[in-house]
């Protein structure tokens, strides 16, 4: 049995050889079973994918429609601006002086009328009292020259009567002249002293005056906003005056100023309602009404704008000087009408393509990956949206009548970029309005 083995080697080779023969057979085989699958599997999902595309087709209508509805619309105008007191007062010196008391804070009630402040009245009451001297010393100056004038009077006349009797030979001519000078001298020095009396009246109603304005006191009933000055504090009057209180009148009432710029000051006009928010109180809306549109102008940051003030109720105090709001102002509004979406006024059918034009060829991926359809979008029709009306009021829309487009031409009011207002006598509750194409 050795011997055989050993003498017949080409044997057992060629066995070998044909076991690895049918192996590589057998993979071969499985590979080309494992393609014809995916193959299968690739065809599968080509054919429910056009299928699936061909009843979203013939289910679908071409186009997108909304119904037409009645509604309420509103135009409004954004702007912003700070609060103010519907009459705020500086309070100042008129005085220079070293502050004695004070007797108000901020944040406190006044009266009008109320002390707020003293200054130190020393040197203004020895200025009042030396000019009461300076009028007393005029007043007896003034008895004292009427006195003069009374005697130079008397000495004049008794020389006028001894001129009489003595047919004009006594007194001299020199003699009756220095009386006549005598008596006109004596009545000039009573009108001299009568001036000087009215001067020191003067000058002490000035120091009276002033010493009022030692105590200062409240102009009108209001708020302390803001304290400017301390008791032991010197206060410099020279060509302006200090500032030593604001107060601010009935804070219950305020106004607020915001700026409109010039493309919407046509809009804006005394009387048209606004609500704002600010940021103390994000969740809370507040009501104003427009009182006052400036015809001056400002230019910021190369705008042209206006200051339009609002009147704000604060019976709650809960507003302040100085917040800053953003206001919404109704420049029209308009209800029960027609409302119609922006995007109608761009819809125009002579855009669309030809049905089966516009196909791209795909890739072998693209074609095997699942998807929405392909919607046909349109371009922007050449009649344009609300915006771009015609200038007699009038636009174009299309409804979707038995399948096809159908244009109708509509009178365009006010649009608030989402909606617009349109009226026609071919409107009709529940028409479908074509906004795109699919």
């Amino acid at each position: 049995m050795k011997s055989n083995a050993n003498e017949n080697p080409s044997a057992t080779g060629s066995l070998s050889a044909i076991i690895q023969k049918e192996g590589k057979g057998s993979r071969r085989t499985w590979i080309i079973v494992v393609i014809a699958v995916l193959a299968a599997v690739v065809a599968a999902i080509i054919w429910y994918r056009s299928s699936v595309q061909k009843r979203a087709a013939a289910e679908e209508p071409p186009f997108i429609t909304e119904t037409l509805r009645r509604g309420d619309l509103a135009l409004d105008i954004t702007a912003t601006g700070n609060l103010e007191p519907t009459n705020e007062v500086t309070v100042g010196s008129e005085l220079s002086g070293t502050v004695l008391e004070v007797y108000v804070d901020t944040n406190d009630r006044v009266t009008k009328g109320q002390p707020l402040l003293k200054l130190d009245t020393t040197k203004l009451s020895q200025q009042t009292e030396s000019s009461r001297a300076s009028l007393a010393s005029a007043q007896a100056t003034l008895a004292q020259n009427e006195a003069t004038l009374k005697e130079a009077q008397a000495t004049l006349a008794r020389q006028q009567e001894l001129q009489r009797v003595s047919n004009g030979r006594i007194p001299s001519r020199a003699d009756m002249d220095t009386a006549i000078a005598a008596a006109d001298r004596a009545a000039a020095n009573v009108l001299a002293a009568k001036a000087s009396i009215a001067q020191s009246q003067a000058q002490l109603d000035i120091n009276e005056t002033d010493l009022s304005k030692a105590i200062i006191k409240s102009p009108i009933d209001g708020i302390i906003l803001t304290r400017s000055i301390e008791p032991g504090q010197t206060v410099a009057a020279s060509f302006t005056a200090p500032e030593l209180f604001v107060i601010a009148e009935n804070l219950e009432h305020m106004k607020l100023k915001v700026t409109i710029a010039e493309a919407d000051i046509g809009r804006v006009a005394a009387g048209q309602k606004a609500s704002f928010t600010v940021d103390a109180w994000p969740n809370r809306t507040y009501t104003a009404s427009v009182t006052k549109v400036a015809y001056g102008s400002a230019v910021t940051n190369n705008v042209v704008t206006y200051e339009t003030e609002l009147e704000v109720n604060n019976n709650d105090l809960s507003l302040r000087p100085g917040m800053t709001a953003t206001a919404d102002i109704s420049v029209a509004e308009a209800k029960n009408v027609f409302l119609v979406p922006v995007a109608a006024f761009r819809f125009d059918p002579s855009t669309l393509a030809p049905q089966g034009s516009g196909k791209q060829s795909k890739s072998f991926v693209q074609s095997i990956m699942p998807g929405p359809p392909r919607r046909q979008s349109a371009r922007p029709a050449a009649n344009g949206d609300a915006s771009e009306k015609a200038a007699n009021g009038t636009a174009r829309i299309h409804i979707l009548k038995d399948g096809h487009p159908q244009p109708v031409t509509v009178k365009v009011g006010i649009s608030d970029s989402r909606h617009t207002e349109v009226s026609g006598e071919a409107l009709a509750d529940g028409m479908q309005i074509i906004t795109n194409a699919r």
